[in-house]
């Protein structure tokens, strides 16, 4: 029997980017074939908004049960790329770092991240173009905007 692919659709959105007041929430809306939908999201302070799209996927991805079908749609070229370009295979063979040798950022969510990918093999990375009215994309836009407005201080 073929299980049905399940979209996650997920993004992450930072108030003081980087800064020690930075405040940042993630979020991920699983759709299934039949369009239910479960939305979850989070903050976390302080952060980055690249730590908060990455959540996104991550938090998206553990609500997945092991080996189903998924597809992320993420509007996070940073994520999509890394995974789709295989930029993280080689940091991960080079021990979390860069072809420098430089240490990557966020080092504990990529391992978060590959854990996840590994638990589901069969998954496809898609990019969508943010606040272009995708209707989920803009959903979890306002949904990790949210989170971090009234999260974590």
């Amino acid at each position: 029997m073929t299980r049905p692919r399940i979209t996650i659709v997920t993004d992450g959105a930072c108030s003081g980017n980087g800064t020690a007041r930075a405040r940042g929430g993630w979020a991920a809306i699983l759709v299934g074939p039949d369009g239910r939908t479960k939305e979850l999201s989070g903050a976390e302070a302080p952060t980055t908004n690249n730590r908060m799209e990455l959540r996104g996927v991550i938090e998206g991805l553990r609500a997945l049960k092991a080996g189903w079908p998924g597809e992320i749609q993420t509007d996070s070229a940073y994520v999509a790329d890394a995974i789709t370009k295989g930029w993280m295979a080689g940091w991960k063979r080079r021990g979390w770092k860069k072809s420098s040798g430089e240490q990557i950022k966020n080092e504990d969510l990529w391992m978060l991240l590959d854990e996840q990918l590994t638990a589901h093999p069969d998954l496809v990375i898609t990019w969508v173009r943010g606040h272009n009215g995708h209707p989920m994309n803009e959903r979890a836009d306002r949904l990790a905007v949210e989170a971090a407005a009234h999260g974590p201080r």
